[in-house]
């Protein structure tokens, strides 16, 4: 008989948490902090909204026995990206690299020892805008806080910068809880890679990857931030996403799930300077028994601000997916093209998605449509590629990676389908993505179509 899932409640003790900040050598404001998120963690449920907690499919979680202080040997890696900023979170710590011609710019980057040891003004700037967790696997994530770093880019930064964030999961109850303050400059521009990824794994044990991100963009910037999920079937996994835009900034959330047994998005923006704007673009694909939980907050505060989320997840076998969008109108808003999509393709019978869109309009002078839908592969479709001589998992394979690429095609990196088909046609073959000799991570890439379309801007006939 299998062995019995362990309580969240017995995941953690207090002595643990203690010991970790101890370790760590957390400043008072942040030791206390650490705690109250550990009773939180205690108290609070998996889902705080009542309305959405029968659709979390977050069952068979089990982290006792996590190790957040365990150390160890650093994972091997590829040269780095020339002139790429290249930060790296694994057993052995994190390692921040800053070329000499960024640093001498005026670009910073500091490691969470640093900012630790920095004074109490370098620990709140790194802090700001962390609110209270409200849910339980948001609040382990702020308890198990061990890695981070605070980026700045200068205004009119001279040149745009690449930053590559590599995390990488090499034990069995290692947990990884990630925390970045990154602030881009007026008329700054920064692409940024978040590329996660296993090493195989000495034995059986889940294992945790907690990312929390907080972007401020001041005025004109742009910033386009990627992430590429595609740890092994035995990662937890928890992302919390957070911006703010300046006037007339533009930012591109990209997220695309590959791999992870249970994984939690959870994506805020808010649109607070006039003329911003937001993309934010989501891919899943579940096999087995993985589950994607995704939740996408757009809040449009500012005047003429524009935002869109798309969201598109391919799942088969036993697989789950859950996906929210909001996008929420304040009064003053006036002026706001919103537009949320969410669609799901299911493969099996087995397989299973619930998508949610959801509009809160609080001013009349708007724009805000949606779309959603949850169906299995169109039979005519798979019939006429058989009719042309196609097997039918070659027809259904075509036909899922074309409904993932709708999404892709529209991110501003030139051709990120291609970049990251090797990785999806691993999964779609039932392989796991490993970190080994030929390492998975994304080369050199090239940002296109940072502009807004012109389908964006807003039409007076619409008052």
């Amino acid at each position: 008989m299998a062995s019995a899932v362990s309580r969240p409640q017995e995941w953690l003790t207090q002595d643990e948490v203690v010991g970790l900040s101890r370790t760590l050598g957390d400043p008072a404001s942040f030791e206390s902090a650490r705690l109250e998120s550990f009773h939180r963690f205690r108290e609070l449920p998996l889902e705080p909204n009542p309305l959405y907690r029968g659709y979390g499919y977050f069952s068979n979680v089990d982290l006792s026995d996590l190790a957040p202080s365990a150390k160890g040997n650093p994972v091997e890696l590829p040269p780095p990206l020339p002139g790429a900023v290249r930060i790296v979170h694994d057993v052995s710590g994190t390692r921040v690299d800053v070329p000499k011609e960024l640093a001498e710019a005026g670009l910073t980057a500091r490691s969470l020892r640093d900012l630790w040891s920095g004074g109490e003004e370098a620990v709140s700037r790194f802090l700001r805008g962390t609110e209270a967790p409200t849910d339980r696997l948001s609040a382990l994530a702020t308890t198990l806080l061990n890695r981070g770093y605070r980026l700045e880019v200068p205004d009119r930064f001279p040149v745009p910068v690449r930053v590559q964030e590599l995390g990488l999961l090499s034990r069995p109850h290692e947990a990884l809880s990630v925390r970045r303050s990154i602030r881009a400059g007026a008329g700054s521009q920064v692409l940024f890679t978040e590329e996660v990824f296993s090493t195989p794994a000495a034995a059986d044990g889940q294992r945790l990857y907690a990312s929390g991100t907080d972007i401020d963009l001041g005025a004109d910037a742009k910033v386009v931030y990627l992430t590429v999920h595609a740890p092994d079937l035995k990662a937890i996994s928890v992302y919390r996403r957070h911006a703010t835009t300046g006037a007339n900034s533009r930012l591109a959330w990209l997220w695309n799930g590959l791999g992870g047994y249970r994984t939690k998005v959870r994506n805020l923006t808010e649109l607070t300077g006039n003329g911003s704007a937001v993309d934010d673009f989501q891919t899943f694909y579940g096999a087995k028994n993985q589950s994607y939980d995704s939740s996408v907050d757009v809040t449009h505060i500012a005047t003429d601000t524009h935002g869109q989320s798309i969201t598109r997840g391919v799942f088969t076998d036993e697989a789950r997916g859950m996906s929210r969008g909001l996008v929420r109108i304040e009064p003053l808003a006036r002026k706001t093209i919103a537009f949320v999509s969410e669609h799901a393709m299911l493969l099996s019978r087995g397989a299973r998605s619930d998508t949610i869109p959801i509009l809160e309009i609080l001013c009349r002078d708007v724009k805000a449509t949606h779309s959603t839908s949850v169906a299995p592969v169109d039979p005519e479709k798979v019939f006429y590629l058989e009719s042309r001589g196609m097997a039918r998992d070659d027809a259904i394979r075509m036909i899922g990676e074309g409904f993932l690429s709708y999404v892709l095609d529209r991110a501003p990196i030139s051709g990120l389908r291609e970049l990251l088909y090797p990785t999806l046609a691993a999964r779609w073959e039932g392989k796991e993505v490993v970190w080994k000799a030929v390492h998975p991570n994304l080369p050199e890439l090239t940002v296109s179509g940072t502009e807004a379309a012109p389908e964006w801007r807003f039409d007076s006939k619409l008052r």
